[in-house]
């Protein structure tokens, strides 16, 4: 059976492209473009549904918008961008939470797929299994062949429309600037192994440390979250001087840890974390990161799913971090 993804490929146009001449979008095509996408339809014997028609003349204004945990303020401050971007364009919004199972990913695409919803939105690191992601990459290309618009946030791995951050480059600018206040022994609280932006970071922190010669630093994986970074910081020997947490709510469970054991941060050792989320504007000590510009982002990356010019790929937007310098870190003697 001939889909809408082999008709964009023989065409050379993007699969978006190819639905707006096809399913009878309002979104005007050019005239070149749209003759090549006929003809290859043509070539190929391609015949368009109806319910794919209907999802492509915008019969619904819902867009879904799926995250990781909607507790933590990352995924928050991302979802917040993304429904005040929707409410400008008079879009209704559908949040799912998955709880970090890449499974209910897949089955929310689907289920949003089957309730025509215009546009999804994916928050979230992909995980380090290239069949999960590619079955969730399969599920974005069948709702996307009925007409349907897709991008996330995170890695460009799902064929969709990224607003990617920055996250090796970052956590590599952050271990420069600790190591420029004199820090030489440091511990990485690195979060799940098989999470990729986790992975990403702790391997940026610490080729940057290895590049300005100092000694590897101490690896603790655990949950990537408050309770993960309070339990991680719990097995830290007393010879770090600097802790590199690579999210801020396990940051702030180590700085917790530390409270409850009579560890002074930053006098008996510094602690940094990486996002800058909104709650750390109420933190003693406030908190060393790296911060993204996390409702910006939301906010494009919705953009994104809801159109943009014709391209024969998708767009991937880098998205880089600023270092802050904050109390929670002090300058080494």
């Amino acid at each position: 059976m001939v889909t809408l993804e082999d008709v964009a490929k023989q065409a050379g146009v993007s699969l978006a492209t190819a639905s707006r001449v096809l399913n009878g979008s309002t979104r005007q095509v050019g005239a070149t473009l749209r003759a090549r996408v006929e003809r290859a339809a043509d070539e190929l014997g391609y015949r368009a549904n109806i319910a794919a028609q209907t999802l492509a003349r915008g019969a619904s204004n819902v867009i879904g918008i799926v995250v990781h945990d909607l507790t933590d303020p990352y995924f928050a401050a991302l979802a917040d961008g993304a429904m005040r971007a929707a409410a400008t364009e008079g879009m209704l919004v559908m949040v799912g939470t998955t709880h970090r199972d890449p499974e209910q990913e897949i089955a929310y695409v689907a289920t949003m797929n089957a309730q025509r919803v215009r546009a999804v939105l994916l928050a979230g690191s992909r995980v380090a299994d290239p069949v999960v992601t590619g079955r969730l990459r399969e599920e974005l290309a069948r709702y996307q062949e009925g007409g349907g618009r897709a991008a996330c946030v995170g890695q460009d791995l799902l064929g969709v429309d990224t607003v990617a951050p920055a996250n090796r480059a970052g956590a590599a600018a952050l271990a420069r600037a600790l190591a420029g206040l004199g820090h030489t022994r440091f511990a990485v609280l690195a979060g799940p192994p098989h999470l990729v932006t986790a992975a990403d970071r702790c391997e940026g922190f610490t080729q940057a440390l290895r590049e300005l010669g100092l000694p590897e630093p101490v690896v603790v994986h655990g949950p990537f979250d408050r309770d993960g970074g309070y339990r991680a910081a719990t097995e830290i020997g007393k010879a770090t001087t600097c802790v590199f947490a690579v999210n801020d709510v396990m940051a702030v469970g180590a700085l917790a840890a530390c409270r409850e054991r009579g560890i002074r941060v930053p006098e008996d050792v510094s602690v940094a974390g990486f996002d800058d989320i909104v709650t750390l504007r109420d933190h003693v000590p406030a908190l060393t990161t790296v911060r993204l510009p996390l409702t910006d982002m939301g906010a494009r990356a919705l953009e994104l799913a809801l159109g943009r010019e014709d391209a024969a790929a998708p767009v991937v937007e880098h998205v880089a971090g600023e270092v802050v310098l904050r109390e929670s870190v002090r300058r080494m003697a």
